[in-house]
């Protein structure tokens, strides 16, 4: 009787665990679903990498086309330039709309990013909640 006691015990807990991992899963997966953004910068205009002054910045403009909103923070949203990871400190969100932080469900931030191209092929991804887009784009 006691060893039943011990395993039935043991069974729950186990089975407690397991539908505490599935319900945290759904929650972040929920969030994911909801996320979507689409890079709407036009990668043959010229607009997007400005090396005037010597320092060279890559402006991409990115619009909030899920059902969340989001924070047009730098530590909510990575970038990678050519596959290198950019740090938060090398570049600046902000929204297009009234509230700068804010990144509202159909408007746009514009993300600039401090770095020099050289001539040639480039990619950018930018990613936040899980969605991520990609811009390839001439210099």
């Amino acid at each position: 009787m006691l060893v039943a006691a011990t395993v039935a015990g043991a069974l729950v807990t186990g089975v407690d665990r397991i539908s505490d991992s599935v319900t945290d899963r759904s929650v972040g997966t929920s969030e994911e679903v909801r996320t979507d953004l689409v890079l709407i910068s036009d990668p043959g205009s010229g607009a997007i990498y400005n090396d005037s002054g010597g320092d060279g910045v890559v402006t991409v403009l990115a619009k909030n086309t899920g059902s969340t909103n989001l924070a047009a923070t730098t530590d909510q949203i990575d970038v990678l330039v050519d596959g290198q990871y950019v740090p938060g400190s090398d570049f600046n969100v902000t929204s297009l709309e009234d509230d700068p932080q804010n990144w509202v469900t159909g408007t746009v931030v514009r993300i600039e990013i401090e770095r020099t191209l050289d001539a040639g092929d480039h990619r950018i991804q930018v990613s936040t909640n899980g969605d991520e887009e990609v811009l390839r784009f001439r210099v």
